[in-house]
């Protein structure tokens, strides 16, 4: 049976038509019939500097809806082997990052529960955390590819254990992550000072700095990541890992870092990768450029991640 649940087509509908939803896909809660979700976590409460990117799933699904079907480069149409759909938002909780994790937790769980993936939209990057613990309760620790500009291992921020400075370390400490198949590419900026790292090292983590991906290329980087993030791996990629100059629109922009070309290539670059989870987060609307050029870097970056992910066979 060929899959119910595409895009709407553009020679039908016009793409600026009809409510907005993830590359104009069904929304859908039918945990049933679904196998991929796409599900927007529209959370900024635990940012340090820049807030908004709470609006960022907002504006990912509109500039999706440019991107066409067919993915030429990994030849093929997700959405003819998938039955994917746009499952909407988790409801957060503006004023509290417990009950938000809370939700967040229960509602990715659910997802898992039905044997459907998870490919969440952000909001910041203090949501990984409870989509790792819904994880890490389907899988054991897992291996990790996080791309970034920033290791997010910090201890705390003015005493507060939980914000998107935060969610690696506190994975490690609660077992959701396995260190050793954990790689960390694009790190770069000012530190806070040299033992910044001492955390990744002390716990067997792999750190590619951006300096490392420029002068080996993207190619070499997705060779270490296959050496090192073996069995089930969770993905999740921080638009602020791209250069402010390809991706102005997020909360902590650091200067030197992918192009929009390089970041495209790494998320290609997971196809055969066991992935049992993916987020994109840290897309800041309000601080975005002309013609939303971070959202729509973010949308096509999903639509890749969504391209690499394997056919799932009817039952």
């Amino acid at each position: 049976m060929p899959p119910s649940f595409r895009p709407l087509d553009a020679s039908e509908s016009p793409r600026f038509a009809q409510p907005s939803t993830f590359m104009r896909l069904p929304h859908s809660r039918d945990l049933g019939r679904l196998d991929t979700a796409i599900v927007g976590i529209p959370f900024d409460g635990g940012t340090s500097y820049r807030s908004g990117t709470r609006f960022g799933p907002r504006e990912i699904r509109a500039q999706s809806s440019l991107i066409r079907p067919y993915n030429p480069v990994l030849r093929v149409s997700p959405f003819e082997v998938r039955q994917a759909a746009d499952y909407g938002d988790v409801d957060v909780v503006p004023v509290s990052i417990a009950a938000t994790y809370a939700r967040i937790e229960a509602e990715i769980d659910t997802l898992l529960t039905h044997r459907v993936f998870p490919v969440a939209i952000g909001g910041d990057h203090s949501v990984t955390l409870p989509i790792l613990r819904a994880v890490a309760k389907r899988h054991g620790p897992v291996g990790l590819i996080h791309i970034d500009a920033h290791p997010d291992t910090w201890g705390d921020y003015m005493g507060e254990k939980h914000f998107h400075g935060t969610p690696f370390r506190r994975a490690v400490e609660e077992g959701l992550i396995e260190p050793s198949r954990a790689i960390q590419v694009g790190m770069r900026g000012s530190w806070r000072g040299e033992d910044d790292f001492d955390f990744q090292e002390r716990h067997g983590m792999t750190v590619v700095p951006i300096g490392e991906v420029k002068a080996r290329g993207v190619a070499s980087v997705v060779e270490r990541w296959r050496a090192t993030a073996r069995g089930p791996v969770y993905v999740s990629f921080d638009i602020d890992s791209v250069d402010p100059a390809y991706a102005p629109g997020t909360g902590t922009p650091e200067v030197g870092g992918l192009t929009s070309y390089e970041a495209l290539g790494l998320v290609r670059g997971l196809c055969g990768i066991d992935t049992v989870g993916f987020d994109l987060v840290e897309v800041s609307p309000p601080y975005d450029g002309p013609g939303q050029i971070t959202a729509l870097l973010a949308a096509n970056l999903v639509y890749e991640f969504l391209s690499t992910l394997p056919p799932v066979v009817p039952a």
